[in-house]
């Protein structure tokens, strides 16, 4: 059988891609050409990974935003990444929640897409 190995890109509509490539560009560091940004694992932290999971019809968790998707995000630094969003005029949506498996914030983009900043913990050493 085969079988999916992983995601291989996040794709949504905007009314304007130039414009909300450049302002990821800007205020989060992303490396982002016409084509959009690339990540490659090598550079994620350790003990990071790409989750997928289908929410209920009903859930609030991507509120306020009304699209019916969020995109999760791995950052270095989730107080600065906030900090950077909300200085590029992005509002801040909740507050930071840390776990044990890592700190997260979210912001409402440009476009009014809900997005999760994730922090991952430093690696046992």
């Amino acid at each position: 059988m085969a079988k999916v190995l992983g995601i291989g890109g996040v794709f949504f509509k905007s009314p304007d891609p130039a414009r909300l490539r450049a302002w990821y560009a800007q205020w989060l560091g992303f490396a982002a050409g016409e084509y959009g940004a690339n990540f490659e694992p090598s550079n994620m932290p350790g003990g990071s990974l790409t989750v997928w999971n289908p929410f209920s019809a009903g859930t609030d968790y991507f509120a306020p935003s009304t699209a019916s998707f969020m995109i999760n995000l791995i950052v270095d630094d989730l107080d600065g990444a906030l900090a950077q969003a909300k200085e590029g005029g992005a509002a801040l949506a909740g507050d930071v929640q840390n776990f044990d498996y890592g700190r997260f914030g979210w912001f409402i983009d440009p476009d009014g897409n809900k997005v999760e900043l994730w922090q991952p913990p430093a690696p046992a050493k």
